[in-house]
């Protein structure tokens, strides 16, 4: 995982570079409600991500719900084809501002 901030403003960009499987679930859960903690609009990229199961998809569902209760906003900026074919098949892409189908400000 790498992260790049913007200083500038209140959001972070948080790149996730390898599969969000269960093997990966406790590590990258942390550093997600970690990332989500230092900011007020977290933006994930997970263009890079080639393999994604359904603890992935629920660290998404529990970075977006977190990101609710603390006032802050959490969104997906870029998708790989495996990430975006999950969340088309839970049919939550205006949910988590697929920029493909909804832009990221409007699904908010």
């Amino acid at each position: 995982m790498s992260k790049q901030s913007r200083a500038a403003t209140s959001a972070q960009r948080l790149s996730i570079v390898e599969d969000m499987t269960i093997y990966h679930a406790a590590d990258q859960k942390q550093i997600l409600v970690e990332a989500l903690a230092g900011c007020e609009e977290l933006e994930l990229d997970l263009s890079a991500v080639s393999e994604i199961d359904t603890a992935g998809f629920q660290l998404l569902v529990l970075i977006k719900r977190e990101a609710a209760r603390l006032g802050k906003r959490a969104g997906i900026v870029a998708h790989s084809p495996a990430v975006s074919e999950v969340v088309d098949f839970f049919n939550m892409a205006a949910h988590f501002g697929d920029p493909m189908l909804v832009p990221a400000q409007e699904a908010r």
